[in-house]
């Protein structure tokens, strides 16, 4: 797996790495992570990948985490 690029963007911390032919997409914010994984035929350039880090999308991303962390938040309380 080769590291492509580390970045943050708006608390969010993300990596972008490269394998098996696949674009790996690493969101994580706190204790929460996700995941997605982009096949590399899909996309003409690395720097298409840039579209995945504004937007509707990573609007989403953000929305995700914030359910996330609820949802962990309400699980330690039912402990």
């Amino acid at each position: 797996m080769r590291i492509i690029k580390e970045l943050m963007i708006e608390g969010v911390k993300v990596s972008i790495f490269e394998w098996n032919n696949k674009y790996i997409l690493k969101f994580e914010m706190g204790l929460a992570e996700q995941t997605y994984k982009i096949p590399a035929a899909d996309l003409t350039e690395e720097g298409e990948l840039d579209t995945f880090f504004k937007g509707e999308f990573f609007e989403g991303v953000k929305e995700r985490f914030h359910e996330m962390h609820q949802s962990l938040q309400f699980g330690l309380k039912n402990l």
